[in-house]
């Protein structure tokens, strides 16, 4: 056994001794030793119960004939960190995840890994973790919070952002907003909508880290998410027996299957930052051309809040991943002999089917013949710009209009609420990404304010969107602002040409021209100077691959 390493012999008696201090006998180290990665807090809504999902995992590790050892991770909620220099840290903090895995794991010579997770970074922090150490390892999550309760309707935490416009558009009092407020957020769980944390849970079930339900399992559905739990515990045992790893599974099949259920569902845009760095971890690479290519051949068939009105509780009636997986079968876009924690895909889906044909559509009648994500290039976005296709409205997929440039998130917002923005402006957020913000902001705040506004305009920047967003919202634009990207040339008033179904971003503007102002163009100071973001932007790449740390 790997942790033979830290208990055998007669070198590793005071070892033994330190295990004994902590009320662990010579019968448990004569077992694998399981460590039990928590990210239990107390400042995220997805995290808060994660207690009880743990003590579930170490139950199922015991009867399978394993040790089970607790430690902990870290853990933000992107919802609290938005729209202030806490969204700074949420991207860099999955590094930090990652990293802080990596060192308990080796440290302690642990056989397997039980990852708890359930919230934006974590999920991937954690996936990385598994590919980088690439020890039997199998991921349970916390499963997604209810949808809330308001004027007779599903709503999520979209719409409470969304809320904030509408009362500053004085389309609503102060007293519907407090309601609103009140209402959206219900209880436990990672928040309701096909949002980045919901997403990175399915893809890690798709992926073939996680059990089936993993995805869509409701965190109040307590029984249902214990019992996954104990089953992860005895999972993980089980790869140990037959020498199991996170590479043997996450392989390029693995990500293709990822990849399809991504566009098949209109997942978060951040997927493709999470996705990408996964694979880098386990050695494979994962061009944006990949996502482009698996959209171009993936019907849409599932429309979930922010795109719709169906909540993660539905997408379970309606058979969760392995429905929506093995309706993609029909269109040979699932690799059925990709290896998982349990088994192959195929047997996973066997028994697979849809109970809710209004939630999961066939593929023969999609929402639309291609995938929720699109990525663009042009003169804008040389190496590449990500949208969230599938929560564009129709009459935004293509759209021109002049730039009304901002060098912060903060700027913008203050404009946006100000009224300076209007009726077909292009809002342009620049240097908020990887090295420029540093941390690449999320920027759920001036999105849903646009949306709840009522504006008519498309937002541009080198930062990234909340998987809650919706409308013309670009992000991801490589290379960023702090590189000397385009989207650093560009003046207020410049006129800028949208074509998502064309798949192309440009301002308009002459390469002469360009090359004259980029010859002009001073790179500012960075923001942060010193601690962690000060090294994390010394280190980290561009958004296109995956804003790792290189």
């Amino acid at each position: 056994m790997r942790s033979d390493i830290v208990k055998k012999g007669s070198t590793r008696a005071a070892h033994r001794s330190l295990f004994y201090a902590m009320g662990y006998t010579p019968e448990d180290l004569k077992k694998p030793l399981i460590g039990i990665v928590n990210a239990f807090n107390e400042i995220i809504p997805g995290h808060i119960h994660l207690r009880d999902i743990a003590q579930a995992a170490k139950l199922g590790v015991t009867a399978a004939g394993g040790t089970p050892m607790e430690f902990p991770a870290i853990g933000i909620c992107d919802g609290i960190a938005m729209g202030h220099d806490g969204m700074k840290y949420p991207l860099p903090s999955r590094e930090l995840i990652a990293d802080s895995i990596e060192a308990v794991a080796v440290g302690h010579g642990f056989d397997g890994l039980v990852l708890i997770p359930n919230c934006d970074k974590i999920v991937p922090g954690m996936l990385m973790a598994a590919a980088r150490l690439n020890i039997p390892a199998v991921v349970v999550s916390g499963g997604a919070m209810m949808a809330g309760r308001y004027d007779g309707k599903n709503i999520s935490l979209s719409t409470i952002f969304e809320a904030a416009g509408l009362y500053e558009a004085g389309k609503i009092t102060s007293q519907d907003l407090d309601d609103i407020e009140n209402a959206g957020c219900p209880g436990c769980g990672s928040c309701s909508g096909m949002f980045t944390a919901n997403t990175m849970n399915c893809m890690t079930e798709v992926l073939g880290m996680a059990l089936p339900g993993n995805g869509t399992i409701p965190a109040a559905h307590t029984g249902a998410r214990r019992m996954l739990a104990k089953k992860a515990g005895a999972a993980v045992m089980e790869m140990i027996k037959k020498d199991i790893k996170p590479r043997d599974i996450l392989t390029a099949k693995a990500f293709e299957n990822a990849i399809a259920v991504d566009m098949a569902i209109g997942g978060s845009s951040n997927t493709v930052l999470h996705l990408t760095a996964i694979a880098y971890e386990a050695g494979i690479e994962l061009p944006l051309t990949l996502f482009e290519a698996m959209s171009a051949k993936t019907p849409y068939i599932t429309k979930m809040s922010p795109s719709g009105n169906h909540y993660i509780q539905d997408l379970n009636e309606a058979g969760g991943m392995p429905a929506v997986m093995k309706e993609l079968t029909k269109r040979e876009l699932i690799h059925t002999d990709a290896l998982t924690v349990e088994g192959t895909v195929a047997e996973r889906l066997a028994d697979a089917k849809i109970t809710r044909s209004d939630v999961i559509r066939s593929v023969d009648d999609p929402y639309r013949n291609t995938g929720g994500i699109a990525i663009l290039y042009g003169n804008l976005a040389p190496d590449s710009a990500v949208v969230k296709e599938s929560a564009v409205k129709e009459e935004m997929l293509t759209f021109t209009g002049p730039a009304k440039v901002y060098d912060s998130e903060d700027e913008a917002i203050e404009a946006i609420i100000g009224k300076q923005v209007q009726d077909g402006d292009v809002v342009v957020i620049r240097y908020e990404g990887p090295k420029g913000g540093p941390g690449m902001k999320e920027m759920l705040n001036p999105t849903a304010v646009i949306t709840g506004m009522g504006l008519k305009v498309a937002l541009l920047t080198d930062g990234r969107f909340s998987g809650a967003t919706q409308g013309a919202c670009i992000g991801h634009i490589s290379p960023e602002a702090a590189d000397g990207g385009p989207i650093a040339l560009i003046q207020n008033g410049d006129i800028i040409a949208i074509d998502i179904p064309g798949r192309k971003l440009d301002v308009k503007l002459t390469a002469e021209e360009l090359d004259k102002r980029r010859s002009e163009w001073i790179k500012p100071a960075p923001k942060v100077t010193t601690g962690y973001l000060a090294r994390y932007a010394r280190l980290v790449s561009s958004g296109n691959t995956g804003a790792v740390l290189k």
